[in-house]
């Protein structure tokens, strides 16, 4: 990875991508400590080191780099983006008019995105309304004393301009990884995701210093910095991981010429899923917790839901978490990869599995594999988000979204991996050797 980048920098074009790139991080990460106008932000520094950050309320801090509990301009981060793009990759398989739009090629998928965009405009609305309502009640820090003071100015007029800031920060996060798609070194809304994510981890990891008991915490600190080195190494080998299905594509003679008679294969990925589904799990996890928090009920099921669902290291929370992850995976990968459509077009182009007849037949075999191959996925995905939140409860409390946890683990190693391959794809058009040289 670290020869990739070297050599990027020594191709003139490519290191002003690189650059490019590497401007824009630091403007993100420059609003994201910027504060939203009508906020103390000295009564904020006083909160945060006491601020619950489990369930949807740390995915979302940590997708924001630390920014959401900051109440900064850059708060919301890229969640309403990844939001949106997973709410429209999900009406596609339901509406017929956004079907019809991904088959368009690149118009359609041009219409897409600007649906995205409208969509992601307004769940930023949606959630800097939330949060500063969170916010100006005082449950956004509900175990500190100045929590209700962190905005002073409780008028609509400062309401709605924090909101209006919120959603203006996060057009501008949209249109900087944009910026890093068309002019960086491209998937620039995954990089912003990378940075957010890796932002948070020195300071997590120094906060597991300080607490621990052994020789001072650095015992801790080294077996935190073990158990992430193997989980990495774990990620790494089964994100590579695919099953390579063969397909022939069969000879055509057009006029005199032979077309066809090649050898290809459909990559199928063991995580076919990604960490699509241990979002959706946490976001779902988090509702019960959510209507507990607003009911102020005191209430039987109420106890109940607190006792089980709210801390992440009961029993219950994890067998439910694990079981979420699964059905989530099997559920994203049905609707994401249609074996129907694959069949229909290697039939199309004259192409067929050896052994298996074109048609029905191959698309029967191709959800068969699928299914088979989702499994380890589905287990893979669930002990990556456990076995951090059991192994590192004893270092700063049960939470998924703690570092080196199975979220985190798992954009990191992806975007990396994407990353260094997006580089070494554009040095290989540059520095191809033929075999005359």
């Amino acid at each position: 990875m670290f020869t990739a980048f070297a050599r990027a920098f020594k191709t003139p074009d490519l290191r002003k991508k690189l650059l490019f790139t590497l401007g824009i991080i630091v403007i993100y990460r420059l609003g994201a400590h910027i504060p939203a106008p009508g906020v103390d932000y000295s009564k904020v520094q006083q909160c945060i080191d006491q601020a619950d950050s489990g369930g949807l309320l740390g995915l979302m801090q940590m997708f924001s780099g630390g920014a959401l509990l900051q109440i900064t301009i850059f708060a919301l981060g890229i969640m309403p983006y990844i939001t949106a793009s997973i709410i429209l990759q999900l009406l596609t398989v339901v509406i017929p008019r956004l079907e019809a739009l991904k088959k368009e090629g690149q118009s359609g998928t041009a219409k897409i995105t600007q649906y995205t965009r409208y969509l992601t405009v307004a769940l930023a609305i949606l959630q800097g309304t939330g949060l500063v309502a969170t916010a100006r009640s005082g449950a956004l820090f509900q175990n500190c004393s100045v929590g209700s003071q962190i905005v002073a100015d409780k008028s609509i007029f400062t309401t709605i301009i924090m909101v209006l800031t919120m959603t203006a920060g996060t057009a501008a996060v949209m249109w900087l990884g944009e910026l890093i798609t068309d002019r960086g070194i491209g998937n620039g809304m995954s990089i912003l995701m990378f940075i957010s994510i890796a932002a948070t981890f020195p300071g997590a990891l120094w906060a597991i210093k300080e607490s621990g008991k052994l020789a001072d915490g650095w015992i801790e600190f080294g077996t935190v910095i073990l158990i992430g080195f193997v989980m990495v190494a774990l990620v790494v080998f089964v994100e590579q991981a695919q099953r390579r299905i063969p397909v022939q594509y069969a000879k055509r003679m057009i006029g005199r010429r032979s077309y066809g008679g090649t050898s290809t294969y459909i990559p199928l990925k063991v995580n076919q899923a990604g960490v699509i589904p241990v979002i959706f799990a946490s976001s779902l996890l988090y509702i019960p917790a959510l209507i507990v928090q607003f009911s102020n009920s005191q209430a039987g099921w109420a106890t109940w839901i607190q006792d089980n669902f709210v801390t992440g290291d009961h029993p219950y929370y994890i067998a439910t978490y694990f079981v979420l992850i699964v059905f989530f995976a099997f559920f994203y990968v049905a609707i994401s990869f249609n074996p129907d459509e694959v069949a229909d077009n290697m039939k199309k182009y004259g192409g067929f599995i050896p052994g298996i007849r074109a048609g029905r037949p191959t698309a029967e075999y191709l959800s068969y594999v699928l299914n088979r191959i989702t499994w380890p996925g589905s287990l893979y995905l669930g002990l990556i988000a456990l076995v951090p939140t059991m192994a590192l409860a004893g270092f700063g409390g049960a939470n998924q979204n703690f570092p080196f946890g199975g979220t985190s683990i798992l954009i990191i190693v992806g975007v990396g991996l994407e990353t260094v391959k997006q580089i070494e794809s554009q040095l290989q058009q540059r520095n191809y050797e033929g075999f005359l040289r």
